[in-house]
């Protein structure tokens, strides 16, 4: 309720905050108290507003009432849908007020503050490693827990990242969306098209420490690294043989599968 000057009439005790409606201060002062007395039926998962508690529903039934009236995509949550269509829009209304960058949301500003800031709250609680948000603590639990939730639906693979799993889907698709403005070779993702850079400029960022022999890229490096470790990793499941290199291996393979004969 406002009076007539449209003063917010209704104070949290704790934080000062007003509102217009009782409803709308008693939602709030939950925060505070942290009772969450709306319950999901499936997983048990608990809510301090109704209105979050179906939101969340949607997560389970799939369903999906909002539509981008632009490329006709569905989603399950309003603000999903109004933050899509600053990206048909190009609009970018949160800015930075250090570096005057501009974000489709509040959430990448936030992210993006951190920057600035080098704020990193959220903490690893296996080996106290700090992020400043709670996605990448969350990604980087995963290298703990060895969860891997997402799936490629072609081959079945898991994967630990949305996006590792999005990158990995063009193996299966042939999509090369990256490419190299030097010599107009394609490439599935900006890493293997960095790699590929190197071959332009002769950039070597990866030494070995033991003879300072120089690599393009660390994949390359590590494999080296191994001449000197003597550490051969990768075992023969059958023959219990072991190799350096991965590739050697699944090349030794082809000796039990009958494709490649032994040697005399």
């Amino acid at each position: 309720m406002m009076d007539r000057t449209g003063e917010k009439l209704f104070m949290c005790d704790v934080c000062n905050a007003r509102f217009s409606q009782s409803g709308a201060l008693i939602g709030h002062m939950r925060i505070h108290t942290g009772e969450k007395p709306f319950n999901c039926e499936v997983c048990d998962k608990s809510f301090n507003l109704r209105g979050n508690r179906d939101q969340h529903m949607r997560t389970h039934t799939g369903e999906k009432p909002f539509k981008c009236e632009m490329c006709d995509k569905m989603f399950g949550w309003s603000g999903s849908l109004t933050r899509h269509k600053r990206i048909h829009t190009g609009e970018k209304p949160f800015k930075c007020e250090a570096c005057k960058k501009s974000f489709i949301d509040r959430d990448t500003l936030k992210k993006h503050m951190t920057i600035h800031t080098g704020e990193k709250p959220y903490k690893c609680d296996l080996c106290d490693k700090r992020f400043s948000d709670t996605g990448n603590r969350n990604k980087h639990m995963r290298t703990h827990t060895g969860e891997k939730p997402f799936k490629c639906d072609v081959c079945n693979r898991m994967f630990s990242q949305k996006e590792t799993v999005l990158f990995h889907m063009r193996i299966h698709t042939g999509e090369k969306p990256v490419k190299c403005e030097v010599c107009d070779k394609w490439f599935r993702d900006s890493g293997h098209r960095n790699r590929h850079m190197r071959i332009h400029t002769g950039e070597k960022p990866y030494t070995c420490e033991v003879c300072k022999k120089r690599f393009t890229d660390g994949g390359t490096h590590r494999r080296h690294m191994s001449i000197h470790s003597k550490e051969k990793p990768f075992k023969c499941e059958i023959c219990d043989k072991r190799f350096r290199d991965s590739r050697y291996l699944v090349k030794h393979m082809k000796v039990h599968n009958g494709t490649k004969p032994f040697k005399s």
